[in-house]
C-alpha cells in the first residue's frame, strides 16, 4: 500500500532574529504555501501546528493559533512536539488524516521566535527533568554536546579540524543563494578556524545560532492533486518519525548514561540509520537513488554522522565523501543545498518543515543558482531530544 500524498504548496518566512511574535512568521509561511499550493485558506480541511515552547500558551496549541489567525473556517487541528521533529511529525499528522480519508488537503506551519544565545532549558528547579539536570549536573550546553560528538569522530575515525571547517564552508557558497537563509556569507576554512573557539574543537562559524522562522507546506491527496492541476508534481513518499531501540548503547543528550547491554543483544543498527533506513523501506528506495539531502548540521562535525547513517558511505569515511566533493552541489548527492543550519540557525518547529520546502523546491527546479541538476528523489534528516527525530522522502512525479 502507497503512503504517497501530493505536496501541493510551500512558504518560508526569512530566517533571522526579527524580535516578532512566532504567529506573524508561521501565518507568512501559510499564506506563501496557500498561494503556491492554488487552493483557497476556506478549502483547507485540517491543520497541523508545530509547537514552540518559547513562545508562552499560543505555542502550545500552534495548531489552533495559526489556525485562528488565519481567520477560523472550521477545520479539524491539531498541534505537534518533538522537538528538533515536531515540524515532521505535524506533518505526518496531516498526512495520516488524508491517508486515512478524514481529509482531502491539510496545511501544516511551524514557527518560532528564539531568545539571544543558545538553547537552554525552561526557568525553575526541576531535578525530575533529564534536560534540566544535564545543565545542572554536566554544564552540558548544546555547544558541549555538540563538541563531544565531534571529538569523537576526530578520535574514532581521523576527522581533522579542517574536515569539519570544510563543511562550513561548503554550505556557506550553498546559503549565499538562498533568500530565505540569515547568514548569506562564504568562508574559507582559515576563516572558519580562525574564529572564536566555543568548545573544543567547534568554533564559533561551526555552530548553528538560534534563529526566528517559519515554515508551512499544503498536502493533499493525489486524487484531490490530480484534479487541481493534473498528474506531475511532487509527492511525500515517507515519513520516518521512529523512537530508539532498547538497548540504546549510543550516549545522546539528555541522557546522562547509556543503556545496559549485559543481558540484552545490542539492536543491528542505532537510531540514526534505523531511523533514516525506516524512511528507505517505507518509501521503496535505498541511498543509491537519492539526488540531495537536507540533514540537520546543530554543529558542521554532525552532517558527517549524517552521510553516514544515510548510508552514503561506511561508517567513519563521512570526511573522505566531503574531500572528494561527493556532497557539493555537482557532486554525487549534494548535502544542505539550503546552506543548511550553517546558513539559517535553528528555529525549532520550523527546520523540519524547511527542510522538505527545499527539497520541493529542487525537485521542481525552482531552486536557482543552487539547483541540483535533473533532481528525483530527495531526503531529510533531523534529531531532537529525548528519542524524537525524523527523515521525509520527496519525490519528483
Amino acid at each position: 500500500m502507497s503512503n504517497s500524498v501530493a505536496v501541493l504548496g510551500v512558504g518560508m518566512h526569512p530566517w533571522g532574529k526579527w524580535g516578532n511574535n512566532f504567529v506573524e512568521y508561521g501565518v507568512k509561511a501559510a499564506r506563501d504555501a496557500l498561494a503556491d499550493a492554488g487552493v483557497p485558506w476556506k478549502d483547507i480541511q485540517f491543520i497541523a501546528g508545530a509547537n514552540t515552547m518559547r513562545c508562552g500558551y499560543p505555542g502550545y496549541v500552534a495548531g489552533a493559533t495559526f489556525a485562528k489567525a488565519l481567520g477560523w473556517n472550521g477545520a479539524r487541528v491539531a498541534s505537534c512536539y518533538a522537538a528538533c521533529a515536531s515540524g515532521a511529525q505535524a506533518l505526518n499528522t496531516a498526512r495520516a488524516q488524508i491517508l486515512s480519508g478524514m481529509a482531502d488537503v491539510a496545511l501544516v506551519v511551524g514557527a518560532d521566535t528564539t531568545p539571544k544565545g543558545f538553547l537552554a532549558p525552561q526557568k525553575g528547579e526541576r531535578p525530575d527533568d533529564p534536560d534540566w539536570l544535564r545543565f545542572r549536573l554536566h554544564g552540558a550546553t548544546n555547544p558541549a554536546y555538540f563538541a563531544m560528538h565531534a571529538r569523537r569522530r576526530i578520535e574514532l575515525y581521523g576527522t581533522t579540524e579542517q574536515d569539519i571547517a570544510e563543511v562550513r564552508v561548503k554550505n556557506g557558497k550553498n546559503g549565499l543563494h538562498n533568500a530565505n537563509a540569515r547568514y548569506k556569507k562564504s568562508f574559507s576554512v582559515d576563516e572558519v578556524l580562525a574564529s572564536p573557539m566555543v568548545a573544543d574543537p567547534l568554533r564559533l562559524f561551526e555552530i548553528c545560532a538560534t534563529s526566528d522562522g517559519g515554515a508551512a507546506i499544503v498536502i493533499a491527496s493525489n486524487e484531490y492533486a490530480e484534479k487541481l492541476r493534473g498528474k506531475g508534481g511532487v509527492s511525500i513518499e515517507a515519513i520516518s518519525t521512529i523512537t530508539p531501540t532498547y538497548p540504546s548503547t549510543q550516549l545522546e543528550l539528555p541522557d546522562l548514561a547509556t543503556d545496559s547491554a549485559a543481558a540484552v543483544n545490542v539492536p543491528t543498527m542505532n537510531f540514526k540509520p534505523a531511523m533514516i533506513d525506516a524512511a528507505y523501506q517505507e518509501a521503496g528506495i535505498g541511498p543509491e537513488d537519492l539526488s540531495l539531502a537536507e540533514v540537520y548540521d546543530l554543529s558542521t562535525a554532525m552532517e558527517l554522522d549524517w552521510y553516514e547513517a544515510l548510508r552514503l558511505c561506511p561508517e567513519g569515511d563521512g570526511h573522505k565523501l566531503l574531500r572528494d566533493g561527493d556532497t557539493y552541489i555537482g557532486g554525487r548527492v549534494p548535502v544542505n543545498p539550503s546552506g543548511g543550519l550553517s546558513c539559517f540557525g535553528e528555529a525549532v518547529p520550523a527546520q523540519a518543515l524547511a527542510q522538505v520546502c527545499e527539497l520541493t523546491w529542487q525537485l521542481r527546479g525552482q531552486a536557482g543558482k543552487r539547483q541540483v541538476e535533473d533532481a528525483k528523489y530527495g531526503i531529510t534528516a533531523n534529531e531532537g531530544l529525548f528519542g524524537h527525530g525524523s527523515s521525509v522522502i520527496v519525490k519528483a512525479n
